[in-house]
């Protein structure tokens, strides 16, 4: 798996990118990850009939706070 290994460790280098970093932290993709949680989340509460809403948003939270800048 050479290969998958050297993509891995470029991904890795590309990541610790001060500018990568930076994007990664804008309101942009605060803003993306939030819809994209956010769409998530519907997508699972409507799949289970809304029993785990409780445990879904709180999920969805906890990402949230470790994505985007907020």
């Amino acid at each position: 798996m050479a290969g998958f290994d050297d993509i891995t460790k470029k991904a890795q280098e590309f990541l610790k990118d001060g500018k990568v970093q930076d994007a990664l932290k804008s309101e942009k993709a605060e803003g993306i990850s939030d819809k994209v949680l956010e769409g998530v989340a519907d997508a699972v509460k409507k799949a289970t009939g809304g029993k785990y809403d409780d445990k879904i948003e709180g999920a969805r939270d906890t990402a949230d706070k470790h994505l985007g800048n907020e």
